[in-house]
């Protein structure tokens, strides 16, 4: 609960997101964002991490993206343990150069790319999983992006954060959190 309030006191005006198809060798570093981050960086706990992935299913056929990525544990760690692709957006230059180090780090620089740039402005399209540790003021902003921009079937999981009236799927509690799991609906005709 602290570090929920901790988060909501913090928020600002910007976050992460620029992400365009996935080329499994390539890290970038996009022009910097014209905004501040909307919270600031804490890192997702380790057995938080596993659980979201978890709860996600993600396996080798994944393309998953953090949006909000800060050091890129969550698409790092789909990639060393689960053999998936990621991407990790963030606004701030300075997450976006850690993340980059920890991945050639990791070893998986070859199956891991992250962009400076705001996830709402991101092309999420291509993504099978999407990872979020946001507000939920946040999580509601971006919901309509989910819902119309992910193709039906994408899993989104989230640490901490709900999504308002929008259900999730499954629940758990980890390490002091809660770690949910949507899947976006089919279309409506």
């Amino acid at each position: 609960m602290q570090r929920r309030q901790f988060l909501a006191a913090v928020a600002g005006t910007g976050l992460a997101g620029f992400a365009n198809a996935f080329e499994p060798s390539r890290l970038m570093l996009a022009q910097a964002a014209t905004r501040s981050p909307d919270v600031i960086f804490v890192p997702t706990p380790n057995k938080v991490v596993d659980r979201m992935l978890e709860l996600a299913k993600v396996t080798a056929r994944d393309l998953v993206y953090d949006l909000g990525c800060g050091d890129g544990r969550i698409v790092i760690t789909a990639a060393k343990r689960y053999g998936a692709r990621g991407v990790g957006v963030d606004i701030d230059p300075d997450r976006v150069k850690e993340a980059i180090a920890n991945a050639k780090a990791a070893g998986v620089a070859d199956k891991v790319k992250f962009i400076q740039g705001d996830l709402f402005e991101t092309d999420i399209s291509p993504a099978t999983v999407v990872a979020l540790y946001l507000l939920t003021s946040l999580n509601l902003k971006l919901k309509p992006k989910l819902l119309n921009d992910l193709k039906p079937g994408t899993r989104v999981v989230s640490h901490a954060f709900d999504m308002g009236d929008w259900k999730p799927e499954m629940e758990d509690y980890v390490e002091g959190s809660n770690v949910y799991l949507w899947r976006v609906p089919p279309r409506k005709a």
